[in-house]
């Protein structure tokens, strides 16, 4: 599905993590099963997890605080937890959708600069980037805590911008969930929803981006490559 809208003015292309370039969920939901274990605290499915991804950390804590009963002064202790399990379990948790690395690829070769935007917190990225092989494809890489205010709201599309020297009809924002939408919306850049990705159970098509696709390399179909110069 896509709607009538040009992208030969696009400049630069930003990009959701979890849901998007990466299936990060069995490493989540690992690391909140060990948390819920040494908390003695009833436990979660992975399923429910998945469902519970998106925005960031605090707030995905909540919810299984919220599903388990968990009292609410457990919550500092549990975070910290959370933040020591998943750095064991982030590697081996985390692994690429399929045709991510050769799109990223290509579009770095056609002169595309690539940001990568995500409520996951900034502590955890340069590593796992690395772990992945494509932190080298990114020249702006900004994650919880590197901005005042996560996606839905557009503060980090606003900072890629302003990083990049563009306008909001030059960046485009791929992402799986309706914080990926809503945030580009609320920038006025153009979308791309993965039908594959999380969006807490729901299909993202209801949060009407401008393009809709199934595989990540889609993407390549709906931009000029090589990359349009900027207009004089």
């Amino acid at each position: 599905m896509q709607k009538s809208h040009s992208l030969n003015q696009i400049q630069a292309i930003a990009f959701d993590l979890d849901g998007t370039l990466v299936d990060s969920a069995p490493g989540l939901a690992l690391a909140v099963q060990l948390m819920l274990k040494e908390l003695n605290l009833p436990t979660v499915t992975d399923e429910q997890v998945k469902n519970w991804v998106g925005n960031g950390v605090d707030v995905l804590v909540q919810r299984v605080f919220k599903q388990v009963n968990a009292p609410d002064e457990l919550f500092t202790k549990a975070r910290a937890l959370f933040d020591k399990y998943y750095d064991q379990t982030i590697d081996e948790g985390t692994k690429l959708f399929p045709h991510v690395t050769e799109t990223l690829r290509t579009l770095q070769e056609n002169g595309y600069p690539l940001a990568l935007v995500t409520n996951k917190p900034a502590q955890f990225l340069p590593s796992l980037l690395e772990s992945l092989g494509i932190k080298s494809y990114f020249s702006l890489c900004l994650g919880g805590g590197d901005v005042i205010k996560l996606k839905p709201h557009p503060a980090p599309l606003y900072q890629v911008m302003a990083t990049f020297g563009l306008y909001h009809d030059q960046l485009l924002f791929v992402g799986d969930s309706r914080n990926d939408i809503s945030a580009a919306k609320n920038a006025h850049c153009p979308t791309v929803g993965l039908s594959y990705g999380y969006n807490y159970g729901e299909s993202i098509a209801s949060s009407e981006p401008d393009f809709l696709f199934d595989r990540f390399d889609e993407i390549l179909s709906i931009l000029p490559l090589p990359r349009a110069e900027p207009t004089k």
